[in-house]
């Protein structure tokens, strides 16, 4: 009934309009100035266009079609042609989607996006079958069990990757350097338990936070009540490990970052319109307030965790080490459409740091730009960047700033250096050596001194 008063409504304006123009006189010799187009006029022609088409194709393909699937494809197709964020979820996805905010569900455990008609990985989750199979942030997953990915939607390679535990399912990765292989792993329930903790040397606290769903913010807490009774009020110091945290919840990176802030903003979002504006501040009281706190984070660090390191250095709290993060900086309203019709992935907003910077298509660069492994100048100008600037459609940043360019880091592993995680290590010495309690100022004074 909605639409047809409203179709009804438009073809009155449009006859008034008619009947207004063909009554009025112009000067011999001078064309008469169209008439302003109403903006709804080309959508109800694009919808009458879409219908034309699809009546076609359910007239004239040369096999029945699936009428259902067909519109759903298309509904989605135009969704993420807007940014790689939004999307259309079926009924199906929908309660997947649920199923993994609440932090446990069957699969691989890998937070992925699409590109160029392939899965690519944007992070492994901690603990996880793709984590333990060594798959990589940049990793393109080419083909599933044998068949190929190009022309699959997302979502349908995602439910194709999920299954039962103990089921197995083989996956082609391509990864820069080396040539295409094929990779066997065993789905298992992904239990993510997005918050662990360990005491390091020194009575330092490393806290590990892998993604952010729905226990994120209760892990946390319990974590620092294990903080608490093991190593006291006070530990020398604190590593927060955001690597390789591909996102999540936006009111958990809240959360999180709550812990470590005294008062004041955290987050704030902007909608379309000038008045969308909300601006989400810290509101309990600080733990373990003016213990000497390194935040880690890398390339896979996305959205969620971005949030929290934005925050924490943009509040002076943190010392932010490791390389530039991934630099997604849009908020994702999920909007249910009623029963049996799934669900749209909408992005709604822009977030921004306390500051007031975007790091859309931009990412957090650290204050201290330390790699994992060891680079000559040859080899960096030879690395392919995967971050989102590099999706297809990717919003840019409204402030016109570049993406900086690959820079050799301030820090990188000794040549022979036999550890496990240099990164981890070198925010262990800071925090020991009373680096991490300096300002990026002052951090920035060392390095041009």
């Amino acid at each position: 009934m909605r639409s047809l008063l409203t179709g009804t409504a438009l073809g009155g304006v449009l006859g008034a309009l008619t009947v207004g123009f063909a009554a009025m006189a112009w000067p011999q010799g001078q064309d008469a100035p169209a008439p302003p187009e109403d903006p709804r006029v080309a959508t109800y022609q694009q919808i009458e266009l879409f219908a034309e088409i699809f009546a076609r194709a359910q007239r004239d393909y040369v096999v029945p079609i699936d009428e259902r699937e067909a519109m759903e494809s298309a509904i989605n197709g135009m969704l993420t042609s807007l940014d790689p964020h939004s999307s259309y979820m079926d009924p199906e996805d929908f309660r997947s989607l649920q199923v993994q905010t609440s932090g446990e569900y069957g699969g691989l455990g890998i937070e992925v996006t699409m590109e160029d008609g392939f899965v690519k990985v944007i992070s492994p989750i901690d603990d996880t079958p793709a984590e333990r199979a060594g798959i990589q942030p940049g990793d393109y997953i080419t083909e599933i069990n044998g068949q190929p990915i190009i022309g699959q939607t997302l979502n349908d390679a995602v439910k194709e990757m999920r299954g039962e535990k103990g089921t197995e399912i083989e996956i082609t990765i391509l990864r820069e350097g080396v040539d295409p292989f094929q990779v066997t792993l065993v789905r298992d329930v992904v239990q993510q338990k997005s918050v662990t903790w360990k005491k390091e040397a020194n009575d330092i606290a490393y806290i590990r936070v892998s993604t952010f769903n729905e226990r994120t913010g209760t892990l946390l807490e319990e974590a620092v009540e294990g903080i608490n009774r093991e190593i006291g009020a006070r530990p020398k110091g604190i590593v927060l490990d955001l690597r390789n945290n591909g996102g999540g919840l936006l009111d958990e990176a809240v959360k999180v970052s709550d812990f470590f802030l005294s008062g004041g903003e955290v987050v704030s979002t902007q909608g379309r319109r000038p008045i969308d504006v909300e601006r989400r501040n810290a509101t309990k009281a600080e733990v373990f307030k003016d213990v000497p706190l390194v935040v880690l984070i890398n390339g896979g660090s996305a959205s969620a965790s971005e949030i929290v390191a934005g925050a924490l250095q943009d509040r002076g709290r943190a010392l932010v080490v490791g390389t530039t993060s991934f630099g997604k900086g849009s908020v994702q309203s999920v909007i249910p459409l009623g029963a049996d019709r799934g669900a749209i992935r909408l992005t709604t907003a822009r977030y921004y740091t306390p500051s007031g910077r975007s790091i859309q298509a931009l990412g957090i660069e650290p204050d201290i730009m330390i790699t994992p492994v060891r680079l000559t100048e040859e080899e960096l100008a030879k690395i392919q960047r995967f971050s989102e600037a590099d999706l297809p459609h990717a919003l840019a940043n409204e402030s016109g700033i570049e993406r900086a360019k690959l820079r050799m880091p301030d820090e990188q592993p000794p040549e022979g250096f036999e550890g496990e995680d240099f990164q981890l290590d070198r925010a262990l010495q800071l925090l020991q050596e009373g680096r991490a309690s300096a300002s990026r100022l002052a951090m920035q004074e060392d390095k041009a001194g």
